[in-house]
């Protein structure tokens, strides 16, 4: 599946839930304290960055997004901070001040990139009251967005997150949430729930395999009325889990795991901005995989932006083989392209494949960095070879094509010649076999316009798809490879 980044500026989600200011303090350590055996850090730096569902609006605002975030926050200098550094990011806050709670603030201690010690500064909130405590202002804002993301860190914002979902689902708006609490009845009705591996085995118990998580996973679903399940796991990826709907299960893409804290926020709130957007869910939640494996590569709390989501994307259409629709090979040549890479194209009916489609395969994929192979439908090799061809359909030929290692793309086209194809493809490479003219070669004139070369290749003596089959069925003639 090819993925376009939409455009996040029309993206408006109503971030709500427990805001908290993450504080990091920085330094070197060189000696064990004389009063206990623990590190002496001499902090040298400080930074303070915004954490919990605030650093879920701050992701969506990274990529162009509108978010608009309603928690709760101390009357106190933790709060202004926050408050401030939120606007700043072009984040619209609807802070409720809490006179009797302070600020929720984490300080970590860090010394050469790492965690020493994590101190948590906050009031366990009272979660005796009937209504939820953002009810009021959650209706007012309501409205303003397209869908509205639920960040449930336990905290008490979310305290009667029931009410907030029914709300929401009942103005017909699309609900996540990233859940914390162990029973998933109060999460009834919401669109989406994100729990990572762990809070997901705390509630169905632990899954053996894939199967497992599925069976189970579905199950819950179904049972709490849930539009869908995405199940964060780690370096084994996601799983995407829609009742009605074949599994979803997403490698996980971080080329180096640095530091997972806030990974499931940008995970949510990428998936958020990216179906405010006008993304299907599959595609959104492609899009917060591949978020996640940038993030996951930096320090502490932290956003992507929507050019790091872009370099992401063309490294992931690059790296992905196998069969492609024209379409969809498009924007991967581009991605190629721009990573400094020569493409080669060549194309056959390969029938019936043998050692000479193999070695000429393999010479022209060295002439370049990548091969793109397209393959005669089988109405058209019918019309070149005959009533009796293919004798192998078009799906096993390409099936076929796209196990070999020196194959990057296989795509199909039905027309007399790949003329069209060829000149929207602009190979750096036109590639054929045989006695064929160079200056003859459909497409040809394209490729050299474009700065390419066309090159012809001889063929293995005493390969033939037609000698293959005459073997088979009895003489017939012919000689041709492809």
């Amino acid at each position: 599946m090819s993925i376009e980044l939409p455009d996040f500026s029309h993206a408006r989600v109503l971030v709500v839930g427990d805001v908290m200011l993450d504080r990091y303090w920085h330094g070197d350590t060189g000696r064990i304290s004389p009063e206990a055996p623990v590190p002496v850090v001499r902090i040298q730096n400080e930074e303070q960055r915004p954490g919990g569902a605030g650093n879920v609006a701050l992701n969506i605002a990274a990529l162009g997004g509108r978010p608009l975030l309603l928690g709760q926050v101390g009357v106190d200098e933790a709060g202004r901070e926050l408050a401030q550094r939120l606007a700043a990011a072009g984040v619209d806050c609807r802070l409720q001040p809490s006179p009797g709670s302070p600020t929720i603030t984490k300080l970590r201690v860090i010394s050469r990139h790492q965690q020493l010690i994590r101190l948590d500064f906050e009031q366990t909130a009272d979660t005796s009251a009937e209504a939820a405590p953002l009810a009021v202002p959650f209706e007012e804002l309501l409205d303003q967005a397209e869908v509205v993301l639920l960040s449930d860190y336990g905290k008490g914002a979310l305290h009667r997150v029931d009410q907030l979902i029914r709300q929401a689902r009942a103005g017909g708006k699309t609900v996540l949430v990233d859940p914390k609490h162990r029973d998933f009845s109060c999460y009834r009705g919401a669109s989406l729930l994100t729990p990572n591996l762990s809070e997901f085995e705390a509630v169905v118990g632990p899954c053996a395999d894939d199967n497992e998580l599925v069976e189970r996973g579905l199950r819950l679903a179904e049972e709490h009325a849930l539009g869908a399940l995405l199940v964060t796991r780690g370096e084994q990826g996601m799983s995407l889990l829609v009742p009605g709907q074949p599994p979803r299960h997403l490698p996980t893409h971080a080329r180096e795991v640095y530091d997972v804290t806030g990974a499931g926020d940008t995970v949510i709130g990428v998936l958020a901005a990216g179906l405010a957007a006008g993304l299907p869910l599959e595609s959104a939640t492609r899009l917060a995989n591949l978020a996640a494996g940038v993030v996951v590569a930096k320090l502490g709390t932290a956003s992507v932006s929507v050019g790091e989501l872009q370099q992401a994307l063309q490294e992931h259409q690059v790296d992905r083989r196998g069969i492609v629709g024209e379409d969809e090979l498009v924007p991967i040549l581009a991605a190629a392209r721009a990573q400094g890479e020569r493409i080669v194209f060549t194309n056959g009916c390969f029938d019936i494949l043998h050692p000479g489609h193999v070695t000429y395969l393999e010479q022209a994929s060295r002439l370049g960095d990548r091969l793109v192979v397209a393959v005669n439908t089988d109405a058209s090799v019918r019309k070149l070879k005959g009533a009796g061809r293919p004798v192998n359909p078009l799906e096993g030929r390409m099936t076929v094509l796209a196990a070999l290692s020196c194959v990057d793309w296989v795509l199909p086209f039905g027309e007399d010649t790949p003329e069209r194809l060829i000149c929207r493809l602009l190979p750096d490479y036109l590639v054929k076999g045989g006695d064929n003219d160079p200056s003859r070669i459909p497409g040809g004139e394209c490729v050299r316009r474009a700065g390419g070369e066309v090159l012809v290749m001889d063929y293995v003596d005493g390969c033939s798809t037609t000698n293959l089959i005459s073997a088979i069925r009895g003489p017939s003639g012919g000689g041709e490879q492809a």
